[in-house]
């Protein structure tokens, strides 16, 4: 049973029913175009599209996803009745995408001709947008185009699985060629709302709102499977609930530098007998958690470290670090907040085949801006990881923060009410998402606080100031 990390707060709401949404792991693109001997070629096309700046002009761009290392995908369905995809499940993105059925229409276009394609004209819950709000979305290789519409979606496909209607999504109309064979249907992003193109609101915050969950949060266990392929059980999302059979108990809970992806900050790493923390406390790197990554993402320099320090040699026939199979390489370890989580050779070697192994660790470089590092799946599969949300989100999406202002500010109003009382000026704890267990007394009496200067708790005698 694996350790959990929590990314905000757990909140304290009643229980609704748990839904799940089983992964199928495949082979990653990168993973089969390497052992055909074609990655080099690959890499050569997709580097001259990625210098093309003319490519990201016009999209929105997603500086953490190219597609080509995905290794875990979901079904949906949309409509009603539910037509049926297999999507990545990616909390590097924001935005529902699928082929729409006009997708490929020209005579040329041969993008969308292995894809599930949604037929609006099937579904009695399809709603139309009349605004003629279009979309692209700029990937490292290519772009996604179409429109948006409003339809029911299915986190599964079972009747029982979470149903969330009037979700708006992309229909995409034109899909690069070069990202034909790069994911499977679409991608369901997880992140937040800030991220989405054109502010849509994510399937999962929809979920939210319309209260179909009991905890606005969800879990992603990944499992190992080695070198099958294409196979079912390599995962599993639990929506709205903590997934306590295949997680143990919460380690941490660590607080988000910025609301767009699931993004924190890293202290150190190490490796061996080799460690790099040196004005990583001043300047500590910026890390996202990111489902949609098959690989852990590093600085280059990091990367040719860690390599060297495991015995990789570099291949540019397959952009990975190669490692001898039967050698046990040491941990990563890598600070974050005050815990130190160590990665052990099973999920940072990668397997080619029986007798050629890969280091899961590639190189990234943030450009200066956004995420520096991806804690991709090695990562996820070594600690289960909750994306969790915060209080005075669900007072807005309550319609309740009009009124938590108005009594707030009354009370403020009533200076009588802190004129003999020690005045703390900083914080008002709606905006608190981060919070710690404590406990009091022998025998040791349970609490969760957050922080300031002083220390205190309710007491057996507190009345709410009846």
């Amino acid at each position: 049973m694996r350790i959990t990390i929590v990314f905000l707060i757990l909140l304290g709401l009643s229980l609704a029913r748990v839904h799940q949404t089983r992964l199928r792991r495949k082979d990653s693109l990168h993973k089969v175009l390497a052992r055909a001997g074609k990655w080099d070629e690959y890499r050569e096309t997709r580097n001259k599209l990625r210098s093309d700046r003319s490519l990201f002009a016009a999209g929105y761009p997603q500086m953490v996803n190219d597609w080509e290392d995905v290794e875990y995908v979901g079904n949906i369905t949309i409509g009603t009745p539910g037509q049926r995809f297999e999507v990545v499940l990616d909390t590097g993105s924001a935005n529902l995408w699928i082929p729409d059925a006009t997708c490929g229409s020209r005579p040329t276009d041969t993008s969308c001709a292995t894809k599930h394609q949604f037929d609006a004209s099937k579904s009695s819950t399809y709603v139309a947008k009349t605004d003629g709000h279009t979309f692209s979305i700029t990937y490292g290789t290519g772009a996604v185009k179409g429109f948006f519409g409003q339809d029911t979606v299915r986190f599964g496909t079972a009747e029982s699985d979470l149903t969330v209607p009037k979700c708006t999504f992309g229909q995409a109309t034109q899909i690069d060629e070069f990202l034909r064979d790069s994911v499977e249907d679409g991608i369901l992003g997880l992140a937040f709302q800030s991220l989405a193109h054109d502010n849509v609101k994510p399937p999962f915050i929809e979920a939210v709102d319309q209260k179909l969950v009991g905890l606005p949060l969800f879990t992603v266990w990944l499992g190992h499977v080695g070198l099958e392929d294409n196979v079912p059980g390599g995962g599993l999302f639990t929506w709205g609930a903590v997934d306590k059979v295949n997680c143990g108990p919460v380690i941490a809970y660590e607080p988000l530098s910025q609301a767009s992806y699931f993004q924190f900050k890293l202290k150190g790493v190490s490796s061996g007998g080799w460690s790099d923390n040196k004005g990583w406390q001043a300047r500590p790197f910026v890390v996202v958690s990111d489902t949609g990554t098959s690989f852990i993402g590093a600085p280059t320099y990091i990367v040719e470290k860690v390599a060297a320090i495991v015995g990789g040699k570099y291949d540019p026939t397959t952009d990975w670090h190669m490692v001898d199979c039967g050698v046990k390489i040491p941990d990563l370890n890598l600070i974050i907040g005050s815990q130190t989580y160590t990665i052990d050779y099973t999920n940072l070697i990668l397997q080619l085949s029986e007798a050629e192994c890969g280091l899961n660790l590639g190189a990234f470089e943030g450009n200066g801006f956004g995420p520096q590092w991806i804690l991709g799946d090695p990562f996820i599969r070594q600690y289960c990881n909750i994306y969790d949300d915060s209080v005075r989100k669900e007072l807005v999406r309550a319609g309740q923060w009009e009124e938590y202002m108005v009594t707030k500010s009354q009370l403020r109003a009533d200076r009588s009410s802190v004129g003999s009382g020690y005045p703390q000026k900083v914080n008002d704890y709606y905006d608190f998402e981060y919070v710690v267990n404590i406990t009091i007394e022998t025998p040791e009496q349970f609490f969760e606080v957050t922080g300031s200067a002083n220390l205190w708790v309710p007491d057996t005698t507190c009345n709410g100031g009846a």
